[in-house]
């Protein structure tokens, strides 16, 4: 076992070799540019980005022609840029027929800076509270859409608690009124299964490097009929992806993404069983040796490889600084450096105190039982300590929380 352990994995992943390998020959050998179509570069190019398309749609089951491939996919730089243009793009597409937005106080801040950006614009947002377990209901959804509603954004899978939202049941509402659907799906795609036809999806945002592709690659899921999504583009200059988002194709990147999802795809179930064993371990022996501890979010409908968890009476960046050998969060990749508490654990009714001293645990592909028990066992020396040097535990719980287990 090497040091210090990585448990960070929804901050980023590693590039899987198998994916690392498949890009290497884009970088050197095949290098054209795949609007190049005149001669053999270009075509080689084009026709890796035409495989990654249909990789990509198979695992989240967009519509693939049998001719044209699957055309829904657009290349983006990742799930922020995908996120602005369908949520800019979209918006400003519909502005005719409504200025009204629907989206969760729990988003990432690529959705919510974005809708911000947009009420700023004169269009109107409403952000819809969720419960302490940190999930909307479709109820809210449909009793907040109105007749000038245009769009609902609802993220798939949070990406500091792990709770996954009621999808399926709010694109059927979104589809009855005739609204847009689109969802963050970053933190879901390649770790649990995505069905945009089933889902009701009709844009969909998702980024390689949090399913062990490159950074710098991502894709939108733009549905094509029934119906077909009209968006402004963010880029001009050429045309490229259907005229959504112009500028030449990273394609080694792309091939990343591709290779990436067709092996999500085939590794999910067993990779989710191992990392559920894993993540259900780490919680329970954290309940058991640490003393007070509160898993933050829905633990049914979370996503088998994260837990948030807050230890009462322990600041979570005094225990980040103690725990140099082993990689974790006390909050999103994004905002960590902020020393104010997280706005999803606060939206979810955590006090400061407890959201304070949060810490995320995201598990992956390359986690071993070893480094669960070395985790175990860190946490299971410093926490006390911590809380001495503190002065006690203090309020083991706070009422919004739910009750601490023990």
């Amino acid at each position: 076992m090497n040091l210090p352990i990585y448990l960070d994995y929804n901050a980023t992943t590693p590039v899987d070799p198998r994916v690392f390998e498949a890009m290497a020959p884009y970088f050197t050998r095949v290098f054209g540019n795949a609007a190049s179509a005149t001669h053999a570069f270009g075509r080689a190019a084009e026709q890796a980005v035409l495989h990654a398309r249909n990789q990509v749609a198979g695992l989240i089951h967009a519509e693939i022609d049998e001719r044209l491939g699957a055309r829904e996919i657009i290349w983006t730089s990742g799930a922020t840029e995908s996120n602005n243009l369908a949520l800019k793009g979209a918006a400003h597409a519909a502005r005719d027929k409504g200025r009204h937005i629907i989206t969760q106080a729990t988003e990432h801040k690529a959705v919510l800076d974005p809708c911000r950006r947009l009420a700023d614009e004169g269009f109107e947002v409403t952000f819809l509270p969720v419960d302490r377990n940190g999930r909307v209901s479709a109820e809210q959804v449909s009793g907040a859409i109105r007749p000038d509603t245009i769009l609902v954004s609802i993220m798939y899978a949070n990406n500091e608690t792990g709770v996954i939202q009621p999808i399926r049941e709010i694109g059927a509402i979104c589809k009855e009124r005739g609204v847009l659907f689109h969802s963050d799906a970053t933190q879901a795609v390649g770790k649990i299964p995505v069905d945009v036809a089933a889902d009701g999806i009709d844009l969909l945002s998702a980024s390689a490097h949090k399913l062990y592709g490159p950074k710098g690659a991502g894709f939108l899921y733009v549905r094509k009929k029934n119906p077909r999504v009209r968006l402004l583009p963010l880029l001009d200059g050429g045309g490229h992806e259907r005229g959504f988002r112009s500028g030449t194709l990273n394609v080694p990147g792309i091939v990343g993404l591709g290779l990436a999802c067709e092996i999500a795809g085939r590794e999910m179930a067993g990779e989710s069983s191992r990392l559920r064993a894993l993540r259900d371990r780490l919680q329970a022996a954290l309940r058991a040796r640490v003393g007070p501890v509160v898993v933050n979010g829905d633990e049914q409908n979370r996503l088998p490889h994260v837990a948030n968890i807050s230890f009462p009476g322990v600041d979570g960046n005094s225990l980040l600084n103690a725990l140099d050998d082993i990689a974790i969060s006390s909050g999103s990749a994004c905002t960590s450096a902020s020393m104010a508490a997280s706005h999803v654990l606060l939206a979810m009714g955590l006090g400061e105190a407890l959201a304070h001293g949060s810490i995320r645990f995201s598990l992956g592909r390359f986690t071993t039982p070893e480094e669960i028990d070395f985790t175990i066992e860190r946490f299971a020396a410093i926490i006390p300590r911590l809380r001495e040097e503190a002065g006690g535990v203090g309020a083991a719980c706070e009422p919004a929380a739910g009750a601490c287990s023990q």
